[in-house]
């Protein structure tokens, strides 16, 4: 058997620019995904800007903590008008149950 040495050269070779086309490859890919997620991020921002500024209009601020604080008050506001419906249903059923009561003992 003859020994080439170009032959040993050109595998080399070949397995080099392979794995540079690859390299290639992954870069280009890299490249795509920077791009992608640099316009996402552009995009978040304009949409937190958009939303801090509705938050400045509708509740005079776009501070987290001050809108938790507001938040948590409406809820605590919400309930109490809740537990006042309730109470009123109660009195009405009750009131009712009276009347009805009044009706059938009349009878």
């Amino acid at each position: 058997m003859i020994n080439n040495p170009n032959q040993t050269g050109t595998s080399r070779d070949s397995a080099v620019e392979q794995e540079l086309n690859e390299l290639r490859r992954h870069y280009e890919q890299l490249r795509d995904r920077k791009v992608r997620t640099e316009q996402d991020v552009a995009n978040l921002t304009s949409q937190l800007e958009t939303l801090k500024q509705q938050a400045m209009a509708e509740y005079g601020t776009s501070d987290i903590k001050e809108l938790q604080t507001l938040l948590e008050e409406k809820r605590l506001q919400n309930e109490d008008v809740v537990a006042k419906y309730r109470q009123h249903i109660q009195q009405i059923q009750a009131d009712l149950a009276e009347v009805e009561n009044a009706v059938e003992g009349g009878k």
